[in-house]
């Protein structure tokens, strides 16, 4: 994604990935994702690595069709420019849970990350869950805003917050 985004002409667009055609996309917004989440554990004393990905997140990047399977994958698009993604879980009885949702920083502020969370919660059964580091303010404050509130907790994870909307 060229950083110097320029402000949006065109709508914003989200579909659902398909693969292999969104493979590389998909690809390099879960490394962008991965690796930003890996710089925050770090700097919040959760992790140490910094230069690299753990290897069952290195597969989900060199393989996202496979590690995604089963799971709807949506991108949104800029300009016609991939700047962001959710993954949606499709659960056969239950709750759905929202993963790995990343807008490219150049493009936050625009809408891109409310069209996608719209879109993911217009697919998602009821209950919707999902976690988020408590560090990511702006995400808590959005998510709050959409009606989550604190879920059972979902991981032993230090700093994870869970999250419910019924």
């Amino acid at each position: 994604m060229n950083d110097a985004f320029a402000p949006s002409r065109e709508p914003i667009v989200v579909r659902e990935a398909s693969f292999p055609e969104d493979g590389a996309s998909v690809s390099s917004l879960l490394d962008d994702y991965l690796r930003r989440t890996q710089v925050e554990k770090a700097e919040h004393g959760l992790d140490a690595r910094v230069d690299e990905l753990p290897e069952r997140y290195m597969r989900e990047v060199a393989r996202p069709a496979e590690s995604l399977s089963g799971m709807r994958v949506l991108v949104a698009s800029a300009d016609g420019e991939d700047c962001g993604m959710v993954v949606l879980s499709v659960p056969t009885s239950g709750a759905s849970e929202i993963k790995r949702f990343w807008t490219m920083p150049p493009a936050r502020g625009r809408g891109v990350g409310s069209a996608l969370i719209a879109e993911a919660l217009r697919m998602a059964s009821r209950p919707v869950r999902l976690s988020v580091w408590e560090w990511r303010e702006p995400a808590i404050r959005m998510y709050r805003r959409l009606g989550f509130v604190d879920g059972a907790p979902c991981d032993d994870r230090e700093g994870l917050l869970c999250l419910e909307l019924a």
